[in-house]
């Protein structure tokens, strides 16, 4: 299949980016980038390697594979003519290793002075844990956000690597690089963006340093969202299902119990001492019916119930249904780009393909030849 610049119809189109294969955070981030239409060349190493790679690897969507042994002279030569075409470059390697390789920021940016290099790390590119190894959890924990995190009050939960790796990782690494790119177009310059998971996880938990100021505790079931209150937790049904109860406001409340018919002696909302025993009582009701009998129940209503979905169940919902959250491409059920633009509408172009598949189509697009 022959590869063309200018696939993408996204509102990042025509913007260049030169991708060195990583795991997690990095090609999560190049995947946005690909999804919103930019042009992003993949430099992978020959024969591939790479943890979760092959046909199904979604996070490789979007942009083609050029394998190249960057140990190799020749090979770093062409990824600088590919830098000296590009808008942004991405990495996720261990702070210094790029240098090692002669493609660090002050080389890139010596051939292309307007270049966004993007360096996407756990901790950083500076401080005393830089050089250590890590994942997700690692960086979760220091952030401080792992400690309140589950409803065991015994140890703390994670949930997966959403958190840290693509919440506070690649996320923040998207925003950085957008806003490097505006303001090297006002101002010419580029400039080496310093993604670090600890630090935009931190970010993320900005709620969490305001209630800490206020003085509110952050142990594990101590607080409104992580379990404390009654009115938001999640309560397993007669089916062995589970919903999603979340009617924080009165008025939410108030349709909450009006549709489950709850007598009115029921234990007050907001009195702590009555917590446990409202916490039964909704227990008890909402395992007299199956999930899908409650979906029903609460379905468009203002209670905040939803009923907790498997990922298969959630390509087939009628909401994602109606919305194409997920779509199908080249035979896999995968989301759909994100966010939303009412101009310039982003769609999928090429999924995951074969390390090197690419390699001179792609190179000859970009006006690049070994």
């Amino acid at each position: 299949m022959a590869y063309e610049l200018g696939q993408g119809t996204g509102p990042l189109r025509g913007i260049r980016v030169v991708e060195l294969a990583g795991i997690g955070p990095a090609p999560h981030a190049c995947m946005i980038l690909a999804d919103l239409g930019a042009d992003v060349i993949r430099i992978d190493r020959p024969g591939g390697g790479l943890l979760g790679e092959g046909p199904h690897d979604l996070l490789t969507r979007g942009r083609p594979s050029v394998a190249l042994d960057l140990k190799d002279p020749a090979s770093t030569e062409t990824v600088l003519e590919l830098v000296a075409r590009a808008d942004i470059l991405v990495e996720g390697m261990r702070p210094g290793t790029t240098e090692r390789l002669g493609l660090g920021p002050e080389v890139c940016l010596a051939r292309n002075p307007s270049l966004i290099y993007g360096r996407m790390t756990g901790w950083g590119q500076d401080g005393p844990l830089a050089q250590a190894a890590g994942h997700d959890m690692n960086y979760v924990a220091v952030a401080g956000a792992l400690y309140g995190l589950g409803q065991d009050p015994a140890r703390p939960q994670f949930p997966s690597n959403l958190l840290g790796d693509f919440g506070g990782g690649s996320t923040y690494l998207v925003i950085g690089l957008l806003a490097a790119l505006l303001e090297a177009r006002l101002s010419g310059q580029g400039q080496v963006v310093d993604a670090a998971i600890v630090d935009g996880t931190a970010h993320l938990n900005a709620l969490g340093a305001a209630l800490h100021a206020a003085g509110q505790s952050d142990r594990r079931v101590g607080g409104i969202l992580n379990g404390a209150e009654p009115y938001y937790d999640v309560y397993e049904t007669a089916d062995g299902e589970h919903l999603a109860v979340a009617a924080i406001e009165p008025s939410f409340y108030a349709t909450l119990t009006k549709l489950l018919e709850l007598p009115d002696d029921l234990p007050a909302r907001d009195d702590p001492t009555q917590r446990e025993a409202l916490r039964a009582a909704l227990a008890e009701r909402f395992k007299e019916r199956t999930r899908a009998e409650w979906a029903a129940v609460f379905d468009g209503t203002d209670a905040c119930v939803s009923g907790v979905l498997r990922l298969q169940e959630a390509f087939h919902h009628p909401h994602n249904t109606a919305r194409g959250v997920f779509v199908e491409h080249e035979g896999i059920v995968q989301p759909a780009p994100a966010p939303r633009f009412s101009r310039t509408r982003p769609t999928l172009t090429t999924g995951p393909i074969t390390v090197g598949a690419q390699t001179e189509e792609a190179l000859a697009a970009w006006g690049v030849r070994r």
